[in-house]
């Protein structure tokens, strides 16, 4: 009998089969990284793709240009993303704490221990879990499991999870039976939201998936 690490394993492996390499986070440095996180909840990334380039081409990706910069300013840069005021206050409290207390220094930052730096991300104004755990494993290479709905729905479909799952519960799961490490982790979670955003959709497109031989919602559909 396969074990849930082989399971889950043979899906991450079937995913990437189907999909590719996903290149996940497309970025050019750390602090880009996280500046597309904060940006990128509630819509697409083309979205915040439009917004980050605006702000490289008007010099003001990084922490402290964003930090001083008018908030008009960058409300204007950052548009495209959908709720912009909310998300210009997010990113210049992200910003005002690596300037005030880091010196501006991201590294310092990001290399606390998990524990600390999971504390001080939740502990600023705007920044949750999800967006909390996507900036530890894909700026600060921490092994952190990132799951999000489209975890949750794909795993339900598949029969591991209740469909009302919460966060924690979820990134339990993939630690407790996945090996620790910071590649597979980056991988496995773009290819599950390559998935979910593509084929297992909420009205799911099941003949373009690759896990419809382990899949208990195509079984009984």
């Amino acid at each position: 009998m396969r074990s849930i690490q082989e399971e889950l394993l043979k899906i991450c492996h079937a995913l990437l089969n189907h999909f590719g390499p996903r290149n996940w986070w497309p970025a050019e440095t750390k602090f880009e990284v996280i500046v597309g996180a904060i940006l990128t909840q509630f819509v697409a990334w083309r979205n915040v793709e439009q917004a980050i380039s605006a702000l490289k081409q008007n010099n003001l990706l990084s922490p402290k240009a964003i930090y001083e910069a008018e908030d008009s300013i960058i409300e204007e840069m950052i548009r495209p993303t959908r709720f912009y005021k909310q998300k210009r206050e997010r990113l210049k409290e992200f910003c005002g704490v690596l300037v005030k207390k880091y010196d501006g220094d991201l590294n310092r930052f990001l290399n606390q221990d998990v524990k600390s730096l999971r504390k001080e991300l939740l502990s600023i104004k705007g920044i949750g879990p999800e967006t909390a755990d996507s900036i530890m494993l894909y700026a600060g290479e921490k092994p952190v499991f990132v799951v999000d709905a489209y975890t949750r729905r794909i795993f339900h479909r598949l029969g591991y999870f209740k469909p009302n799952i919460d966060y924690n519960s979820m990134q339990e799961f993939f630690v407790k039976h996945l090996p620790r490490d910071v590649e597979l982790y980056n991988e496995y979670h773009a290819l599950i939201d390559a998935l979910g955003n593509k084929v297992c959709k909420k009205v799911p497109v099941c003949k373009e998936c690759p896990l419809t031989n382990s899949c208990k919602f195509y079984e009984n559909n």
